[in-house]
């Protein structure tokens, strides 16, 4: 017997329209990138967001066309994320920070029919217009075009194009399991993959964010997003707030310590979140200022470990809660936030804080487990330690254009961490299983890197680890074998990955040794060269 309930598909427009129906006037403030604020309220971005879809079908876009965005946390950034997917389209944020090389794979691989990019990233697409072979339009996310049109010839103001929609659009009815949005993962080896999120997957994951044992987002909050909104839908949050009627400040481009504080006191934040990087760099400018942080109770860190030293001066500095999360693109993107239970409250102080260090427990809908490289099962004991498996309905099934064999590891996604599990679900992240760097909360891979390094002359031999920073949290280190009779300078090894990564990606230093351990199947011991030289860049 099937329950007698009434049926409406989980849509990410029913989220903004929800907003706009009971939350209408509640605000939202943008920092714009060309300078200034302004604000907004939930009921405008609806508006503005139907206008979108309606004037995104005057542009004869494919079904389900992907939409790419190129911006910073804004108004019109918001707008776009529930007017593209609430018109059937696909919102794909990409990450700026990229290498041209993998803008074009990545645009390419997406098949991208439009481009929404703030004014800081016309050269970034300029430079590789010709190379995109399926944009149609490019749309500048300013009033008017400026002097963008001599660079980027055809290109559209976004107010311009809002002007041809219809704020009264209806929402089409869609299937729940449509693609909604995309982002593209440089967590693995090789090219950059694409996780396509549903409408459903995007719906359910907003739920899990706003419950109080996660983020826990409600009406009476002002949620900051730190986290780029090309950082996996800035986790999620956009949607959960529209879910909750939460109010929002939207960033900017500047994300240094005095700006966030300034946007933290002056609009009476309750919840921020974002990378231990710029949380580092907040606390040093707090004390500088004087601030107290009066208005925020919470901070929700991810992206990398977060010290222990970082929870404890919110703590006992600001009276902040940190809740250390951890999850992945793949997995839409919140898989644990660290919250005690019940029996823990008894706990002396000391042991609960230290319970507080470590990545979590599974949020709902998300379920975990360790195993062996083959996939047997270990147990979940708080010690063993073993490959990270996840599954649920926020995570991935397949990556874009490969198939659930190609992805799926028995049912499983591997997410290639190897980590403890406890009877209770918490988690702690003991490595990564493919040596990839994580700095100021973007990947790195050192495969890349080493392929890049190998091909110098002057090398024999060539490995990468990340090495511990104290602002970037990991900065790659080049361990190099210096070719029979050469006698290369570090600068002179450097110089190969000119014009091959983005700079932010070359590593910080170059360390020559004589001979890399090796094990008896001829791989390099990563875990003995970091216990050497992990310390390396540390004052």
């Amino acid at each position: 017997m099937l329950g007698q309930m009434m049926h409406a598909p989980l849509l990410i427009s029913s989220l903004v329209a929800h907003a706009a129906r009971y939350h209408s006037d509640a605000e939202i403030v943008s920092v714009n990138t060309s300078g200034g604020t302004e604000s907004t309220t939930w009921g405008q971005v609806e508006g503005n967001a139907r206008r979108l879809a309606s004037a995104l079908e005057r542009l004869e876009l494919s079904e389900s066309a992907r939409c790419a965005t190129i911006a910073w946390n804004n108004r019109r950034h918001l707008e776009i994320y529930f007017g593209t997917s609430g018109g059937g389209y696909v919102c794909h944020t990409i990450n700026p920070r990229l290498f041209p090389e993998q803008l074009v794979y990545i645009m390419n691989h997406a098949e991208d029919e439009v481009v929404f990019i703030d004014s800081t990233f016309v050269p970034l697409i300029a430079a590789i217009r010709e190379q995109l072979t399926t944009v149609k339009h490019i749309v500048l996310l300013e009033a008017e075009t400026g002097g963008a049109e001599e660079t980027l010839p055809g290109i559209i103001a976004y107010d311009a194009l809002l002007a041809e929609g219809n704020a009264q659009y209806d929402w089409p009815d869609l299937n729940e399991e449509l693609a909604s949005s995309l982002c593209y993962t440089s967590g693995t080896t090789g090219n950059p993959k694409g996780v396509l999120f549903s409408h459903r997957s995007t719906v359910l994951h907003s739920m899990t964010a706003s419950l109080p044992d996660s983020i826990g987002i409600s009406a009476m909050d002002v949620l900051l997003p730190v986290v780029p909104m090309f950082h996996v839908n800035a986790w999620g949050t956009p949607y959960a707030c529209a879910m909750v009627g939460a109010r929002m400040v939207l960033p900017g481009p500047g994300l240094d310590g005095q700006s966030l504080i300034g946007l933290i006191d002056g609009y009476g934040v309750t919840i921020a979140c974002g990378v231990p990087t710029i949380w580092l760099g907040l606390l040093r400018e707090a004390e500088k200022a004087g601030t107290e942080l009066k208005s925020l109770r919470k901070t929700a860190v991810g992206g990398s470990a977060c010290p222990p030293s970082m929870i404890k001066a919110f703590r006992e500095r600001y009276g902040v809660e940190t809740r250390h999360a951890w999850g992945m693109t793949e997995m839409s993107p919140i898989g644990t936030v660290n919250q005690p239970l019940a029996k823990h409250l008894n706990l002396p102080e000391a042991d609960l804080h230290l319970l507080r260090e470590n990545q979590g427990r599974p949020v709902w809908g998300m379920e975990l487990k360790i195993a062996q490289a083959d996939g047997t099962p270990l147990p979940h004991d708080g010690k063993t330690q073993g490959e990270l498996l996840v599954r649920g309905p926020c995570v991935l099934k397949a990556y874009m254009h490969m198939s659930a064999g190609e992805t799926l590891q028995g049912g499983w996604f591997n997410t290639g961490d190897i980590a403890t599990l406890d009877p209770d679900g918490y988690v702690v992240i003991c490595d990564r299983a493919k040596d990839i760097i994580k700095s100021g909360g973007e990947w790195i891979s050192s495969v890349e890197l080493e392929n890049i390094a190998i091909a110098h002359p002057d090398l024999a031999d060539a490995a990468v680890i990340g090495a511990r920073h104290e602002k970037w949290d990991e900065r790659p280190v080049l361990i190099a074998v210096k070719a029979e009779g050469a006698d290369p300078s570090a600068e002179e090894i450097l110089s190969v990955f000119e014009g091959k990564i983005a700079r932010w990606q070359v590593p910080d230093s170059v360390v020559f040794t004589d001979v890399l351990p090796r094990n008896a199947t001829g791989k390099v011991l990563k875990r003995n060269l970091r216990d050497q030289y992990g310390d390396i860049l540390l004052s």
